[in-house]
């Protein structure tokens, strides 16, 4: 993973910290971020991005409220307020997401709200999630096998208003990785869990990412939330 950030901007500045390098394989570029910066009102959010993200691997962006870290997020998704302008490229697979409409990103989002579907149990949720190219009999076992593999094996007809805040952030996550992305967003994945959960949902997220080989983007307000390299926004 490389990155890299302008010092200065109208409203902040970006500190960058490099992890430490991995295997050739994992030098793979997948996802690309350059200069990208957005406004609102002619006003820089933050100071010019730049960063690859291999597969396998989380950048974390971490600053406070309203430095544009979740609004990052939307134009990766496809999803920014037209409100926004922005500059600069982003490039997945080595071609433009920026083009691109929100249904052909294969971009999975994490928000920080748990949003399963109440009127399904725990493995409709997760089968909902599958592609629709896997048949009707398979669904259910993938998603058997997927709460095995969380550690939630014998889940599946559980009612989701019966899990555990733990239990429920698992779910959330293998539904939004079942969709195969080829890229995961994290929106706030941990502030909703007390410290016990926190720790050990982190290292469940890395496990997932790591195992799905794809580029995680995650942003928090919490230093001890951030996995792996990070990209820092401050104000003023």
């Amino acid at each position: 993973m490389s990155i890299a950030g302008s010092t200065s901007s109208p409203r902040g500045s970006l500190r960058c910290s490099r992890s430490n390098s991995r295997a050739k394989a994992k030098e793979e570029k997948m996802l690309e971020l350059k200069d990208v910066q957005i406004s609102l009102q002619g006003k820089a959010l933050f100071a010019p991005v730049s960063a690859v993200v291999a597969r396998g691997e989380i950048l974390s962006f971490m600053g406070p409220s309203g430095c544009g870290k979740s609004t990052l997020l939307s134009l990766v998704s496809g999803c920014l307020h037209p409100v926004f302008t922005f500059s600069g490229e982003i490039l997945l697979d080595g071609a433009s997401l920026l083009g691109l409409p929100m249904e052909r990103r294969q971009v999975g989002i994490l928000f920080q709200e748990v949003l399963l579907f109440p009127h399904m149990n725990v493995g409709q949720n997760l089968a909902f999630a599958l592609p629709g190219s896997v048949p009707g009999k398979q669904r259910p076992l993938q998603a058997a096998q997927a709460l095995a593999g969380a550690g939630l094996a014998g889940f599946a007809e559980r009612s989701v208003q019966t899990l555990s805040g733990g239990q429920k952030a698992r779910v959330s996550l293998l539904r939004t990785l079942l969709a195969r992305p080829r890229l995961v967003l994290l929106d706030e994945p941990f502030s909703q869990l007390d410290a016990a959960l926190r720790q050990s949902f982190r290292a469940f997220v890395v496990e997932q990412v790591e195992e799905m080989d794809i580029p995680a983007l995650l942003v928090t307000h919490d230093s001890e939330d951030v996995l792996a390299a990070k990209i820092v926004f401050s104000q003023g």
